[in-house]
Formats: structure tokens, sequence, C-alpha cells
């Protein structure tokens, strides 16, 4: 982790992983770019995670990589408890 990481809010953290995530599936065949961010998103974030995810997609995803909001309607939302 750099040091400018480590001072992000919860928001910008999450973000930067999911453009990080992005990044790395940037590179596989184009259908199995999306697929694969909604995936790696659904199996290995925790519910707040991918809820405060949803949530700044659905405020209109600033910062987001343009893949990743192509991945958010696989992005599982947690059921509220």
């Amino acid at each position: 982790m750099s040091h400018d990481e480590k001072f992000k809010s919860g928001d910008e953290r999450l973000v930067y992983m999911a453009n990080q995530i992005a990044t790395f599936f940037a590179s596989q065949a184009k259908e199995e770019r999306v697929a694969g961010i909604a995936d790696h998103i659904n199996k290995f974030w925790e519910p707040r995670m991918r809820s405060r995810l949803v949530e700044i997609i659905e405020q209109g995803g600033d910062g987001l990589s343009p893949l990743v909001l192509d991945a958010s309607g696989t992005i599982n939302r947690p059921k509220a408890a």
C-alpha cells in the first residue's frame, strides 16, 4: 500500500479497488471483462462493500472505470437483514 492510499476515504478506497479489478480484467477477452469484474466483486467483497459500491454507482459512479460501470448490472446487491 502506498503512503497516499492509507489516507483515502472509504468510498475512495472502494473506487480504487474496483478500478484495480477492472484494470486486471481489461487485458481479458472482451466478452470476459464485465463478467470477470462482477464475478470477482460478488465472490470476494463482503456485503457492506458491495452495498456501498452499488450506492456509489447509483449516485453517478464518480471516478469508476467504464468497465466497472458496465459490470454494475451484474454486481449483486446484498439483501437487507
